[in-house]
């Protein structure tokens, strides 16, 4: 059952309902209480393997590529031990492959064959592979400053693709438009996305057991990280599986934070801003759909927002590479923010800290490249 989180109206998934009619966005409302693993043993090596928790409802609509079970590797920074997830190695680049798995294998079992999506890449990426995989005609509307290297990945994947001159709303609204004979699959507005996303914090559980870290850094445009992982542990912690949940530290770009700004000012929902262009262009994001439930998971988490300008991002880019962890400018973001919450009294000593790397930079490598040339780089 779907369930519109502005007038609280419930419609039947068979409704094919992306958003309701009001204009809120929808909510998926679980009959009955989650269903949590037993044992794992002899499980797929994927997020599927938590499957209860994965709202589909016949194991033959899955579509899968193996995406989750990203390892986990301390790194020393800032003379700190730092865990670091590194979901930029899911199948294609990015952890959109959680929610895109979710939500394209219960559109597969709704019965949609033609669809239509907006993303500043990875997502649009990540939807036409499961897309095809699933046998969906896939229309994937991008910004025009997209990435080349994404914008080649959607393509190759047989995926149809649309470049949009202006701003990523700008997209945003040429792809609803297009959505009126054709179903809009927008991640940002589904309801079934941020249930893939959730598997995260299942797997953080898994692989680091009862003692999970005391924060989470998570790099936030629309912010299904923050959701997917407050409601993945929310669903533990009800369960009696964890005692507590991990505070979640969201960066955003100084040149695009309606959620910092909105949370600086004690707001519970973010307003509209007039961005810039910025090097973390994953996370720039100047309307949230869901930014209300965002403000509100950092806040119930004990978590808070932090900015970062384009110079630290590019810095921690490079300190990421030195390391061995080749990611985009937007993963960056999570460095850049580790190295103010490790020295202003965010994380005490004793805390352990975990950041979520989200994209690989194999998709930006002409923008990085464009950087190295233009400047030099650190430590050259």
């Amino acid at each position: 059952m779907l369930k519109c989180s502005a007038c609280s109206k419930e419609y039947n998934e068979s409704s094919l309902l992306w958003r309701c009619p009001c204009g809120g966005y929808l909510v998926l409302e679980e009959e009955d209480p989650v269903s949590l693993p037993g044992s794992l043993d002899s499980r797929s090596f994927s997020q599927w393997r938590y499957r209860e928790i994965l709202p589909v409802a016949e194991d033959r609509n899955i579509v899968s590529m193996g995406e989750g079970l990203t390892p986990v590797v301390s790194q020393k920074w800032r003379n700190r031990n730092v865990l670091f997830k590194l979901d930029y190695l899911c199948p294609t680049g990015s952890y959109k492959d959680r929610g895109i798995s979710l939500l394209v294998s219960k559109l597969k079992e709704l019965g949609v064959d033609h669809l239509v999506e907006d993303s500043s890449g990875n997502a649009g990426a990540s939807m036409a592979a499961y897309c095809s995989r699933a046998g969906i005609c896939c229309e994937i509307f991008v910004p025009e400053y997209t990435s080349p290297g994404k914008c080649v990945q959607i393509e190759m994947y047989g995926a149809k693709l649309k470049r949009i001159k202006g701003s990523r709303e700008d997209t945003t609204r040429v792809a609803e438009e297009a959505s009126s004979s054709r179903y809009y699959a927008s991640h940002n507005w589904s309801p079934y996305f941020v249930h893939g996303i959730k598997s995260l914090a299942y797997e953080i559980h898994e692989q680091i057991g009862d003692f999970l870290p005391d924060h989470i850094v998570v790099p936030v445009g629309q912010g299904s990280l923050v959701m997917g992982l407050f409601q993945g542990f929310s669903e533990l912690k009800r369960a009696g599986r964890i005692k507590d949940i991990p505070s979640l530290i969201a960066v955003q770009s100084s040149r695009c934070a309606p959620l910092f700004k909105a949370w600086k000012e004690g707001l519970n929902r973010p307003f509209a801003i007039k961005k810039q262009e910025t090097a973390a262009e994953g996370i720039s994001s100047a309307d949230p759909v869901k930014g209300d439930v965002v403000i509100g998971n950092v806040k119930e988490s004990g978590g808070k927002f932090v900015t970062v300008d384009d110079s630290q991002v590019w810095s921690s880019l490079y300190d990421l590479a030195c390391a061995g962890f080749y990611v985009e400018p937007t993963s960056a973001v999570v460095g850049a923010a580790l190295d103010t919450i490790l020295t202003d009294g965010t994380v005490k000593e004793s805390a352990t800290v975990m950041a979520i790397l989200s994209g690989s930079g194999l998709k930006a490598t002409e923008k990085i490249l464009h950087h190295r040339q233009s400047e030099k780089a650190p430590g050259k």
